[in-house]
């Protein structure tokens, strides 16, 4: 009875954690259309809803605090339940960076943008749906998609770097536009970071299925190679 209980208090935590997960993609992706369209209004509502987000995070944490010390889990289940608890942090810091994409917005005021988006558009949305990717990989434990997902990591690099050069070309050819490039730049390395934090979650699932704590960074052969040896 005890057991049948904790389950169903894990499988609402992750319930909440998907909640958690949704509104930071809504904050990524609408911040990113408020700088497009340059409402401001929307970007001021991005920065009432972050409050939300925060207060979800721990709301979630005080739910994690309770099982540990009432149900004191053991292996796969501490695992997970301190895997949760680095996750809600890590969207927590993603919910971070919507705000601070909204609070560029909001300063630069009346101030045109230097260029229409394109590809920072871009970035949000494959970062958005990496984010998506991995929390369900995390609810399912499938460590194919963990192990895999943060190899796309490359294409928001790419993205970034292609905005980065872009940028600099128009700063190139006027100084004077090296503030609003500037205000860009932060954008796209703000969205260079959700996509950071999508591979920390990753690991956290590996980590919950395996109990094997898995730096992933490298995406050359050598490294997959060892990882598929290891299933072997």
């Amino acid at each position: 009875m005890l057991r049948k209980t904790f389950e169903t208090e894990i499988k609402q935590v992750k319930d909440e954690v998907l909640i958690l997960g949704s509104m930071v993609e809504q904050a990524i992706i609408g911040s990113v259309d408020s700088l497009k369209k340059r409402d401001l209004k929307a970007s001021q509502k991005i920065l009432e809803n972050d409050k939300d987000i925060n207060k979800k995070r721990f709301d979630i944490e005080h739910q994690l605090m309770i099982l540990i010390a009432t149900q004191q889990p053991m292996a796969h289940d501490l695992r997970l339940l301190a895997s949760i608890m680095e996750i809600i942090s890590e969207l927590e810091r993603m919910g971070d960076y919507a705000k601070g994409i909204a609070n560029i917005n909001l300063r630069m005021g009346d101030q045109p943008l230097l260029k229409p988006l394109i590809d920072i558009p871009r970035m949000a949305q494959k970062g958005v749906d990496m984010l998506h990717r991995a929390l369900t990989a995390f609810i399912n434990e499938d460590l194919d998609t963990a192990r895999s997902l943060p190899r796309e990591d490359d294409e928001v690099d790419a993205l970034y770097n292609q905005v980065y050069h872009e940028l600099m070309m128009f700063v190139i050819q006027d100084p004077k536009s090296i503030e609003r490039a500037n205000w860009l730049l932060w954008v796209a390395h703000n969205l260079e970071r959700v996509a950071d934090r999508v591979t920390n979650i990753c690991e956290r699932t590996v980590f919950i299925a395996t109990g094997e704590m898995v730096e992933i960074q490298n995406t050359d052969d050598e490294f997959w190679k060892q990882q598929k040896n290891k299933d072997v």
